[in-house]
């Protein structure tokens, strides 16, 4: 079946289309009507602590997806667009793996249907506008120096973390310090993810936070005229892309913020659309369940008005061994030993999981390394803690290689409660009180300590803040540990999670408590994937 043949069997009919060639269809979501008799069980594919390779989420996800129809359900994937930070850099690609891709990956994984073209684009236009009204010394009153929206690109170049700008003449701009991030992890970004329609992009964007002025005020992008410009660019953007899984299932593929910087999962308009057209949604969300998940549940699910009735936590023996003491050379030595000291940081993320008021699944994502006496192991250890375990093996088998998977998220999407997800605090709560939560109950740590730099971001976001609507927290840390330092790996260790500064993202909606000495534009590895081609 071509790719018009499937949307159109999707609920997508043709006046909906805007074709890319005969591989990718843009979708007027907005237009496309309900479905009728379609239930939209949402399905949520999150993970324990990753290894420095990954534990296969994205190739899960489709492999799930593709099993689900297998079994005669109607079923699409929501997924996040990919980077080239990470597919030029450390990680590689996101369009899955093995028989278990959304085609064409070259195509995906690079320029796709231009939507980070779009977002670089529009961020940039923001910080020339700033820079000019800095320039002309306008009515703002905005200081050179309090400039807080940075420049993005969608490459990894830790270069230009720190700049000058400005250097020239007097015709050249005001001579400042400044910065740029990764697009991926750009309020821009999370702005298009959460996003409900083009009259919540707009709110959104008027309420960004540009910089301050000298008595502390904050001054938004509302007050620099752009908003017209910025939804003409991003219009396209807006909307959600289609394309087709190797194995014949349709995925939509929109927007791709980071999840150890951002929030980390597809848009609330995809998501939406997939509810909206078929009985079950198979979305992912970035890194582990103390990242990705948490974010999808305090972040997400509450911005979008939906909730998963089941979270799959894919989990690899490599990772087991990893998180139990084994260098990341080592990984796929068989070592019983190290897998069951893993163990305990895939059981914080299932007790994680259920904290929060949803039923996990444990999916291992099986490798020809995998030992028949660890993974006998894992087995034990599940049904000693009540959890259903499937093997896959989708990356080699497809969907057969899922139907395992498939059965396990049938059954406990049964009894699953989408109203049952329980917060760990009211939507009103102040930032500290979010921090403090997530990081005891869910990291297991001590509390939080808070940098002086912190201490004092938090304090400007209190004068500045008005009439705002109220702060949810995203944390940006390492994702390889529970806590700030990606070296304490394994199950939660009991120290402080320490705060390094907070970063207001007005338009997104959540204040950004940038912990440790993660950083929000990546750097390249000594070996970067993009050498050599891809």
């Amino acid at each position: 079946m071509d790719l018009r043949a499937l949307a159109i069997e999707s609920g997508f009919a043709t006046e909906y289309h805007t074709p890319y060639g005969d591989w990718a269809i843009k979708l007027r979501a907005d237009s496309v009507p309900p479905v009728a008799g379609a239930q939209g069980t949402l399905v949520l594919v999150s993970a324990m602590s990753p290894s420095p390779t990954g534990e296969g989420k994205t190739t899960a996800t489709i492999g799930l997806t593709d099993a689900l129809r297998l079994r005669g359900q109607r079923a699409i994937a929501a997924l996040r667009e990919p980077s080239m930070g990470p597919v030029f850099g450390a990680k590689g690609g996101g369009t899955g793996g093995g028989k278990a891709t959304i085609e064409p990956a070259a195509r995906i994984n690079l320029h796709f249907t231009g939507d980070f073209h779009a977002l670089t684009a529009a961020h940039n236009l923001i910080a020339a506008v700033v820079d000019n009204h800095l320039h002309f010394r306008s009515e703002l009153g905005l200081l050179a120096k309090r400039v807080v929206w940075p420049r993005v690109l969608d490459v990894n170049d830790r270069a230009l973390r720190n700049i000058s700008i400005g250097m020239g003449g007097t015709g050249d701009g005001v001579m400042r310090q400044a910065s740029f991030e990764i697009t991926a992890a750009s309020e821009l970004m999370a702005i298009l993810a959460l996003a409900k329609d083009s009259d919540d992009l707009a709110a959104r964007l008027a309420r960004i936070v540009v910089g301050y002025r000298g008595d502390g005020s904050a001054v938004r992008l509302a007050e620099l005229a752009m908003t017209p410009a910025l939804l003409a660019l991003l219009a396209d953007a807006l909307e959600p892309n289609l394309v087709r899984t190797q194995g014949g299932s349709p995925a939509l593929v929109h927007a791709g913020p980071f999840a150890n910087i951002a929030h980390g999962a597809s848009s609330i308009r995809a998501t939406r659309l997939g509810l909206a057209t078929h009985d079950w949604v198979v979305t992912e969300c970035g890194f582990g369940f103390d990242l990705g998940g948490e974010k999808f549940m305090h972040i997400v699910a509450a911005a979008g008005g939906f909730a998963p009735s089941a979270v799959v936590l894919v989990a690899t023996i490599k990772a087991l061994r990893y998180h139990g003491g084994v260098a990341a050379g080592e990984m796929l030595v068989p070592n019983a030993a190290a897998v069951a000291r893993g163990l305990a940081n895939l059981t914080k993320h299932i007790q994680n999981a259920r904290l929060l008021g949803v039923a996990p699944i444990v999916a291992i994502n099986r490798f020809e390394s995998d030992a028949v006496d660890e993974l006998a192991l894992v087995r034990a250890h599940c049904e000693a803690l009540g959890v259903a375990l499937a093997v896959c093996t989708h990356f080699g088998d497809g969907a057969q290689g899922a139907l395992a998977l498939a059965d396990a998220v049938i059954e406990a999407a049964r009894g699953g409660s989408p109203a049952g997800i329980k917060r760990l605090f009211a939507p009103q709560a102040e930032v500290t009180e979010q921090l403090s939560q997530i990081a005891t109950q869910l990291y297991g740590a001590s509390g939080v300590d808070y940098a002086a730099q912190a201490q004092s971001d938090l304090a400007a976001i209190a004068r500045a803040r008005g009439a705002d609507p109220s702060l949810a927290v995203c944390i940006a840390k390492t994702q390889y540990s529970f806590s700030d330092d990606p070296k304490r790996v394994g199950g939660p260790t009991a120290q402080p999670l320490h705060v390094a500064r907070v970063q207001w993202a007005a338009g997104a909606g959540f204040a950004v408590a940038v912990c440790g000495d993660i950083s929000r534009m990546p750097g390249l590895p000594r070996a970067p994937q993009g050498l050599g081609g891809l």
